[in-house]
């Protein structure tokens, strides 16, 4: 089924040149039929490569999907248009009487900053109080991650020696969890930050559970049923070439372990991912529209 997205939104055409079925508000209008509403909060930098990562995953579920990009209210973006977060993202505090089946927190590039040293934690920190009434299931990503595990939990993020960076083999903790349903054993994952959540400091009582980690680069996905989560700590939703590309532009002295042939930074990377990120996307968002309500109004009651 198709993923609805603003007609003229550049994913569009990237979306419609791979194959994935993309739905113009005209025609998502015609059918009769409540259509899954997530949200995406985007905090990257570079929001129209992040928007087109995460369209392509939740436009191959079998589910239509209408996603709305939101922003954070009175932040403004350095490195995106002033004329696309005008015309295609809306600011929370605009958002925030509605309802939605799913909300998406993705990463932001201030890992090594403390939590309440961000410019937008107060509203952030509103946004994910504001997720226990108006949203039904919630994916949080990298830094988004961490800030939701703070914030609820109070658990600390450490910040790392040096950049964790490549793709590592994780270890599936958990098969019989929904979230983690046909992902095998032992699957790979793309790892890009500056910061870790340890085990160690997850709170005892409090229903988190590990659903994956790699003996290398530790905690990936953890489920928190309280607040109807998933925590993702890595990247699923990159490209091929997504860490290449920030290898490039970081110019560090790091290079990405396990994902260049030979660690060769002018070889082809493979994409041994692409797979265990649908099937990802595709539980959380079915798991989403199995669980919620008819009637949106009715979610948080």
């Amino acid at each position: 089924m198709p993923i609805r997205i603003a007609d003229n939104l550049p994913a569009r055409r990237t979306l419609e040149a791979e194959g994935v079925i993309v739905m113009s508000e005209t025609e998502a209008a015609r059918q009769d039929i409540r259509p899954i509403r997530i949200a995406l909060l985007n905090l990257m930098p570079d929001k129209i490569t992040t928007e087109t990562q995460i369209a392509r995953l939740l436009g191959a579920t079998p589910l239509q999907v209408d996603l709305e990009l939101v922003r954070i209210s009175d932040h403004v973006s350095k490195t995106t248009s002033a004329g696309h977060i005008a015309s295609f993202y809306r600011p929370w505090e605009d958002v925030k009487v509605e309802k939605f089946d799913g909300l998406i927190v993705t990463g932001a590039p201030v890992e090594t900053m403390a939590f309440e040293d961000v410019t937008y934690w107060d509203e952030l920190r509103r946004i994910l109080d504001w997720s226990q009434t108006h949203v039904h299931r919630t994916l949080t990503v990298c830094w988004g991650a961490m800030a939701a595990l703070h914030h609820f939990h109070g658990v600390e993020k450490h910040e790392l020696p040096t950049k964790a960076s490549g793709v590592f083999r994780h270890l599936n903790r958990a098969p019989a969890n929904p979230w983690m349903r046909g992902l095998p054993d032992v699957f790979d994952v793309p790892v890009s930050r500056w910061s870790e959540v340890r085990r160690e400091d997850l709170p005892e009582g409090r229903g988190l559970s590990v659903l994956a980690e790699s003996p290398e680069t530790g905690l990936c996905l953890i489920d928190d049923p309280a607040q109807r989560t998933l925590h993702m700590f890595n990247h699923l939703e990159y490209d091929t070439l997504t860490l290449a590309g920030e290898y490039a532009r970081d110019e560090a002295g790091y290079l990405p372990r396990h994902y260049f042939p030979g660690d060769d930074p002018q070889a082809q990377p493979a994409n041994t991912w692409r797979g265990h990120g649908h099937l990802l996307f595709g539980n959380w968002i079915n798991e989403a529209y199995q669980t919620t309500a008819f009637d949106l109004a009715d979610i948080g009651t």
